[in-house]
């Protein structure tokens, strides 16, 4: 590659991905854990031959106008909201994801964050620190998956590794909700069936038109009485202010998440932060999008970003692409 090629990366990476595009490109990395802003990115794309995209990124037609040499956005994640696909594809842009490795650690965290919400883990530690704690009291009694019924909704990789690991906890019913897929584990039924019996709740849907506030005022006043519902999908999916409701007046026992709406980029109308009032609701439990923050997992999910990336560069297919750009035949071997 010439010394013109320029690889954008819009946060940081181990030193072995780094090295691995420089040996394609000039790299310009984002040192800081902070975003860059729209317009940050938008300038710096203008010369840019690729991309590495990251969660706090969004890219949108106007932007890729104003990026000419660009032939590829590999996106270091797996939900691909936040860039426009099809826009993409009109510019002759390759849009890759990074399709399985977060599935397991993600899937790992929605159990974890289920038992710790429903066992009162949060207030447990508060206790314990508070300095009031002199031994066993017959004090804060939760709520155990076994024996209980289980609800996943959205049955795609991550929502199938949930139910794969239900199925070692005793729970007395597994359901299904996704009209597109299926899961040995798990019996099919309805969102408002799911809704009506399920103790537990967890969500894994991906946002999408038809998802957005999948969970809202309606759904959420049919709830079982006292479910806990966990969200490591796209935090849009749950109406957040319809949930501030649903716990302030016990209908919903307990919500834990690791996504937010404030974090769906590509809506416009979303929400510039977390309302104060679901933070101050005791019985929420909340992580700052952890769900692959595992160090091996985060490096694998970089070099195979940095896969697809180089092979755009030296001219082939790349492996994980979730479009086909109308200038396919000029731009790469099939």
């Amino acid at each position: 590659m010439t010394q013109e090629t320029k690889i954008v990366v819009t946060n940081r990476l181990h030193d072995e991905v780094k090295a691995r595009l420089e040996e394609h490109g000039e790299v310009d990395m984002n040192p800081s854990v902070e975003p860059w802003s729209a317009q940050e990115l938008g300038a710096r794309l203008q010369s840019a031959s690729a991309m590495m995209g990251f969660m706090t990124d969004s890219v949108d037609e106007a932007m890729l106008r104003h990026a000419p040499e660009l032939k590829i956005i590999a996106c270091a994640l797996k939900g691909y909201d936040s860039f426009d696909v099809p826009a993409c594809s009109e510019q002759g842009v390759w849009v890759s994801i990074v399709p399985d490795l977060l599935t397991a650690p993600t899937a790992e965290l929605a159990l974890g964050l289920a038992i710790s919400l429903a066992r009162h883990v949060r207030a447990g530690d508060a206790l314990i620190r508070s300095g009031a704690f002199k031994g066993w009291r017959s004090q804060l009694f939760g709520t155990g998956l076994a024996g209980s019924t289980v609800a996943v909704i959205g049955l795609g990789m991550v929502g199938g590794a949930i139910v794969d690991r239900l199925a070692g906890f005793g729970c007395g019913k597994i359901l299904g909700v996704d009209p597109q897929a299926k899961h040995p584990r798990a019996q099919p039924t309805t969102l408002s069936k799911a809704l009506r019996d399920a103790d537990f709740v967890f969500v894994a849907a991906p946002l999408t038109g038809s998802s957005r506030h999948l969970l809202s005022t309606p759904e959420l006043a049919q709830s079982k009485a006292g479910q806990f519902i966990i969200n490591v999908g796209r935090g849009s999916v749950v109406d957040e202010l319809a949930l501030i409701h649903a716990l302030q007046s016990g209908r919903i026992g307990g919500y834990a998440a690791d996504v937010f709406e404030c974090e769906d980029w590509a809506l416009h109308d979303r929400p510039a932060a977390i309302a104060p009032e679901l933070l101050a609701i005791a019985n929420t439990l909340f992580t700052p999008h952890l769900g692959s923050a595992v160090s091996k997992v985060r490096l694998a999910i970089e070099n195979r970003a940095a896969d697809n990336i180089i092979a755009v560069l030296e001219g082939r297919v790349p492996p994980d692409a979730i479009n086909e750009p109308l200038a396919l035949g000029e731009t790469a071997e099939l």
